[in-house]
């Protein structure tokens, strides 16, 4: 059974050029989010949802592609609501858990047809964000709009803990890859917490990172205590949280930054997803937007590097589409574009 929800932050349009490898559709349901196999350099999972994610059903599509950036569909699972965002599993290679708008988490196996193979009922609202541990690998965490986020692993029926995260809905749960217990959290407070699992009684760090919602953060994978948050307000700052200093505040989008995500390769790239329709690449080194994808006819609202080519990047958006992109002209000198940097 599916209901129709307030969706917290809609608003939306235009922009430059790269070499687009391919375009697959995702039709009759929009991306939400997408992700790349930490196993397989050629395995793409992408969350969908039906009617822009506010009724409907949701359904987790998983496609390879080959050397000439062909999609082709591996795997499909549909379920009876919105898919907000999935998480490869860190230990199975064929193993993805999914944030559903029914409050469900649920871990499907591409190998087994049809059904998850677990499905946990404990948030009261919608499930907006999921994270496999990087570091210990036997654990998740959901982040929900019932403000709490929840610390899972894929054999018990029940979360290990729950963290009073925020007040209001929780959009983004991320581990550090550096820490195995240290989490960061954002939500519609516009408030950056970072826990560490082992007290979680409260946050270790706490920063008012933004006067309006934060959507979406992301932990630099090469600098120790670096992070990096998106939000309504249109910037996207990066954060050293062991001084609890803003270090860059990066100006371009027209609308509000559905995510960021730093580069797996590169510690000084950020890529950014915006209700705009564009998705952007920042080099935090200048200060600079260095690249503008404009070719989604709809909010952007997921983007992901590739894990394993440092020069592949992939967005969904509620056009219905996914763009596999080449990024092999990033660093041309009239693809930059310089932006202001306000400390």
């Amino acid at each position: 059974m599916t209901r129709r929800r307030t969706h917290p932050h809609l608003v939306d349009i235009n922009v430059e050029i790269e070499k687009l490898m391919k375009t697959v559709s995702t039709a009759p349901l929009a991306g939400y989010n997408l992700a790349y196999s930490p196993f397989h350099k050629s395995r793409l999972a992408v969350a969908c949802a039906a009617n822009y994610g506010l009724v409907g059903n949701g359904r987790l599509r998983e496609y390879s592609y080959d050397l000439h950036g062909d999609l082709s569909p591996h795997s499909s699972f549909d379920t009876q609501d919105g898919l907000f965002d999935l998480a490869w599993s860190e230990l199975h290679e064929n193993q993805i858990v999914t944030a559903t708008g029914d409050g469900s988490v649920r871990l499907f196996d591409t190998q087994i047809p049809k059904f998850p193979i677990r499905a946990w009922h404990e948030h009261s609202r919608e499930v907006f964000g999921v994270d496999w541990s990087p570091t210990d690998k036997t654990q998740f965490a959901t982040a929900s709009w019932d403000g709490t986020v929840k610390i899972w692993t894929p054999d018990n029926t029940h979360s290990l803990l729950t963290l009073p995260a925020h007040d209001g809905c929780v959009y983004s749960a991320i581990y550090s890859p550096h820490q195995p217990y240290c989490l960061a959290t954002c939500g519609s407070d516009g408030k950056l917490h970072v826990w560490d699992l082992r007290t979680p009684q409260r946050p270790a760090t706490s920063l008012a990172a933004s006067p309006t919602e934060l959507l979406s953060l992301d932990w630099n994978k090469y600098i120790k205590g670096t992070l990096a948050t998106g939000s309504v307000d249109k910037s996207i700052k990066v954060w050293d949280i062991r001084q609890a200093k803003c270090l860059n505040n990066l100006h371009g989008h027209d609308f509000a930054i559905r995510r960021v995500q730093f580069s797996p390769h590169v510690p000084n790239l950020i890529a950014s997803a915006s209700y705009d329709m564009s998705a952007r690449v920042w080099d935090t080194s200048v200060n600079a937007c260095i690249h503008i994808h404009d070719a989604h006819t709809e909010f952007v609202t997921g983007v992901a590097w590739s894990l394993f080519d440092p020069l592949v990047l992939t967005t969904c958006g509620w056009d219905y589409k996914v763009h596999l992109l080449s990024l092999k002209d990033l660093n041309r000198p009239n693809n930059m574009r310089n932006i202001s940097n306000k400390r």
